[in-house]
């Protein structure tokens, strides 16, 4: 239980597990920002294509 607790203490003392904490905290963000960029243009293209296809289709 001694060595759980040590290898705790030295985790926490260490600059190297704060710093992995703040790149994977900070590549969640980037990555939220891909995500919610990605949908929004996908149904912006979506929405265009759609509209084109009914406009042909219509004009048959």
């Amino acid at each position: 239980m001694k060595g759980i607790a040590n290898s705790l203490r030295n985790l926490v003392r260490a600059e190297g597990g704060a710093t992995a904490i703040e790149y994977a905290l900070i590549a969640a963000g980037i990555s939220l920002v891909i995500i919610v960029a990605a949908g929004t243009i996908g149904t912006a293209l979506n929405t265009s294509f759609y509209s084109k296809i009914v406009e042909g289709l219509a004009s048959l």
